[in-house]
């Protein structure tokens, strides 16, 4: 399976189980590997024969800005849910990134990886 990967798509969400992150939002950060087949496309240099990543990011992007969840888990499914929509994409790798969660000690990252194929 071929791979195209997007990586550091950010946008601001209102998710999280406090009240302030309700109320006041964070910057999410979201990284993607798309496995489709590629040649298809390559073999007729034909857009319609592939996923068109930059469609996939604007919708990635909405998923984040869309309604709100408690959890980074629900958030990853629901972006993996949207990319497994193009006929193309047969898995998708969602990394959310939550750089900055509510944790009260020194931390770099917070992340949640997961899997998602057609069935």
């Amino acid at each position: 399976m071929d791979r195209v990967a997007l990586r550091g798509l950010r946008a601001r969400g209102y998710h999280g189980v406090f009240p302030h992150e309700r109320a006041e939002g964070q910057t999410f950060v979201v990284d993607l590997v798309l496995g489709l087949d590629s040649r298809p496309a390559a073999a007729g240099d034909d857009l319609t024969k592939t996923v068109h990543y930059g469609v996939v990011a604007e919708e990635v992007v909405a998923v984040v800005e869309g309604e709100p969840v408690d959890l980074i888990e629900t958030l990853a499914e629901r972006i993996a849910e949207q990319c497994l929509k193009h006929e193309a994409v047969r898995e998708v790798e969602v990394v959310v990134h939550k750089p900055d969660a509510p944790i009260t000690v020194p931390f770099d990252d917070v992340s949640i990886t997961i899997t998602r194929s057609r069935v």
